[in-house]
């Protein structure tokens, strides 16, 4: 064999400059870039370190050959070329990796099983002894990329990949890899700063994985010092005397290193659940006197490291992938900045997020950025000078100011003074767009918050999509906002909506006077199928509200819906003005906030339907609240079927069916528009001589069969079951009071 060698080096999408860098350090000569890899010549001496001390690489190829093929013969007689005697022994064990396609080998297993074809043939003995295939660790893994019809063969002399560094066996729901986490760490100047003596923290951080590849780096630790297992550790061209020298070096540089006084390096974790392991990790890399993690939360994060020294905070704060995360990231994202701001002024910042959008948020300027992924997400490094010429800055006042401003807003209006009272923190300035839309905000504050305290109304929305580029509506549940945002139109850009949902979200803490932990969002599109089921999330977190002197529960994180219909609030106090002594009917009841009003007014008896089990559920525990249930049925059931087979007369009926249902529980499909003939015709058989029937439902596009006036006596009383809230969007429902043609009454 030669003694130098091309060699190929993988490494993550977007390290391949620094790879370049650090490879060539390290011996490396003749580097070129390709995607996700470099490729250069070295000895065997270069090979072996650059498998010891390559922080940024996945694996070290040695390249055996390159020939052309047109063909899978070809590939077949390429690869017998070699001399395996050389390389392996006939009785021992191989695994084969192959990329590429073209050349007649569309399928990467066939050609995988071309090459290995080869190889055991050429090995085979005349006693019969030939390679066995093992996945897992092979005495010998072989590599074959395909390139426009030139096959690269190599040996990989990594084994299993570089960045499994063997410290990290317990790790938290998003990991970085190793090798990325160094790569951030080299981008964000962190060999500059520990060279230094600076500190390092990561207010989030997981298992530590910043930390511990953090303190390798200061304390000149090979990466994989450790490991055990190599790919070249049973491969015949193995030289052990070489390897075993640099090994040795890489040993007495670690104990040299680690003899120096420990840098501070300090981790947090907000989830008590990733400490234990994170300490673990740091054990088992050996660095326990240089990292320790302890449990804080992001909003009481300060680095408080010895003789008031400086250096780097890195994090890699979590980007959102599920709808409804957009608030509480937006308000991490801010608070990351105001901690910042607050607690690391002169100390240099590193952000690494899927969500650059977001890193913008933060009310501080990165001085620099660069591109990454982490794996197939496309990701921005923003690298941070903590000093007040990068702040991007408004006033914030305190909790207490801010409620006194709210309630002094929906008096007055905003106020032009400044207020007298002292700064206690700095926030982020809102974007131009985003005050706009706080300027509406407050506006509609002023005007519908002395109604809702006149009428002691303690829900109610304070915006729907006023200003139709910030498409949400937001709804008060006393010191709480439920935010929904209608899904853009395919008109507009993804990137420009979110945008506008961040300014919006941005703009509603300040503009209400209600704490970011406070907001909650979700997304307001049409359902079809089993969506419209979907448990948004499982908190289980109940909260009371009242409405008309009864108390219901609401949640505003589980459900697209809350629990509770705000717009039809003016029907549920009629029907608590109408229901003395007479019995009712709720059907589609949902969590029967209908009903509880109805057993308020005095009801005689009340009867529920619903075939959700768990608005049933909702519903007994909101009768319960309010002290009725012995006389208040709640049937589980569907309602067409159930209205058939009921032979029981009703004084009250109320009847909110939605738009669509294919409950698995039904038979059939319930289309409103299609159905609420039958569904009325069902419902009025049921009505008491002198009852009264109201129906409702919120499709848009919605049309009374005519039919019904000849029957019944109809009066549309839509515009007089909206309060001044839905003043905006009379077409949130429409309402109609039914009666029999003898018993026909004005309202």
């Amino acid at each position: 064999m030669s003694d130098r060698f091309e060699l190929f080096l993988t490494c993550p999408k977007g390290l391949e400059a620094l790879l370049a860098e650090e490879a060539t350090a390290l011996g490396l000569e003749e580097v070129r870039e390709h995607t996700s890899a470099i490729r250069g010549f070295a000895d065997m001496t270069t090979a072996y370190r650059l498998c010891l001390w390559s922080r940024l690489a996945n694996r070290v190829l040695l390249v055996l050959t390159r020939f052309t093929m047109r063909d899978a013969d070809e590939l077949y007689d390429g690869v017998s070329a070699i001399d395996w005697h050389e390389h392996l022994l006939p009785t021992g064990s191989l695994a084969v990796e192959f990329s590429g396609q073209g050349s007649g080998i569309d399928n990467t297993h066939f050609g995988a099983l071309k090459v290995k074809d080869a190889i055991v043939d050429k090995l085979r003995n005349a006693a019969g002894d030939r390679p066995s295939i093992d996945k897992l660790n092979p005495d010998m893994r072989v590599h074959l990329r395909l390139d426009r019809g030139e096959a690269v063969l190599s040996l990989d002399l990594s084994g299993h990949s570089l960045h499994q560094r063997g410290y990290r066996l317990q790790q938290g729901a998003a990991p970085l890899k190793e090798n990325l986490a160094a790569a951030i760490l080299i981008r964000a100047g962190w060999p500059r700063i520990a060279a230094a003596g600076g500190a390092l923290t990561d207010p989030m951080c997981g298992v530590g994985t910043f930390l511990v590849e953090a303190a390798m780096i200061a304390a000149d630790i090979a990466p994989n010092l450790k490991r055990e297992l190599w790919g070249f550790s049973a491969w015949l061209g193995h030289v052990p005397a070489l390897w075993q020298r640099l090994h040795e070096e890489a040993v007495e540089r670690a104990a040299i290193g680690l003899a120096k006084p420990p840098l501070w390096i300090r981790g947090y974790e907000a989830d008590p659940r990733l400490i234990q392991p994170g300490r673990n990790n740091v054990e088992r890399a050996g660095l326990s006197n240089w990292i320790k993690i302890y449990q804080g939360e992001l909003a009481t994060f300060e680095p408080r490291p010895d003789q008031n020294q400086t250096g780097l905070v890195i994090c890699n704060p979590p980007y959102g992938e599920r709808l409804g995360d957009e608030a509480s990231l937006l308000y991490l994202y801010q608070n990351l900045g105001e901690r910042l701001r607050q607690a690391c002024l002169n100390w240099e910042a590193a952000i690494f997020t899927g969500a650059p959008d977001l890193g913008k948020r933060m009310g501080i300027r990165s001085h620099k950025q660069y591109a990454f992924w982490n794996g197939a997400l496309p990701c921005k490094l923003l690298l941070i000078k903590v000093s007040p010429e990068q702040f991007v800055t408004g006033e914030r006042r305190t909790p207490e100011q801010r409620q006194v401003e709210r309630e002094q807003l929906a008096i007055d209006g905003p106020s032009t003074e400044p207020v007298a009272a002292p700064v206690v923190a700095e926030l982020a300035r809102l974007s131009e767009g985003g005050q706009m839309f706080a300027n509406r905000l407050q506006k509609n504050l002023k005007q519908l918050g002395k109604w809702a305290r006149r009428e002691g109304v303690e829900c109610y929305r304070v915006y729907d999509a006023d200003m139709p580029e910030y498409a949400v509506a937001i709804d008060l549940y006393g010191d709480w906002v439920h935010v929904q945002e209608y899904a853009a139109p395919r008109t507009i850009e993804p990137e420009k909506a979110q945008a506008r949902l961040f300014d919006a979200l941005a703009a509603i803490p300040q503009a209400l006077g209600v704490d970011k932990s406070k907001v909650v969002v979700k997304r307001r599109e049409r359902q079809s199928g089993t969506k419209q089921y979907t448990r948004q999330a499982a908190q289980g977190l109940f909260r009371e509200v009242n409405e008309g002197g009864v108390k219901l529960l609401v949640n505003l994180t589980d459900y697209l819906d809350t629990g509770l219909f705000l717009d039809h609030r003016p029907l549920r106090l009629r029907i608590q003005k109408e229901a003395a002594g007479k019995r009712f009917l709720n059907l589609f009841c949902y969590t029967a906030t209908a009903t509880v009003h109805a057993a308020k007014g005095g009801a005689r008896s009340t009867t529920s339907v619903d075939l959700s089990k768990t608005y049933l559920d909702w519903a007994r525990r909101n009768l319960s609240l309010n002290g009725f249930s012995d006389k208040n049925k709640l049937e589980q059931g569907d309602v067409m079927a159930w209205l058939a087979a009921d032979r029981n007369e009703y004084d009250l009926i109320f009847i909110d069916p939605p738009t669509f249902s294919n409950s698995k529980r039904m038979e059939g499909i319930f289309d409103v528009q299609r159905d609420h003939v039958q569904l009325l015709d069902l419902a009025m058989t049921r009505l008491a001589p002198g009852g009264v029937l109201y129906f409702s439902n919120n499709f848009r596009k919605f049309i009374l069969d005519e039919g019904l006036a000849a029957r019944y006596g109809v009066e549309e009383i839509s515009a007089k079951t909206l309060d001044p809230d839905y003043a905006r969007n009379t077409k949130i429902h429409r309402a109609w009071r039914l009666t029999a043609l003898a018993a026909n009454a004005a309202v």
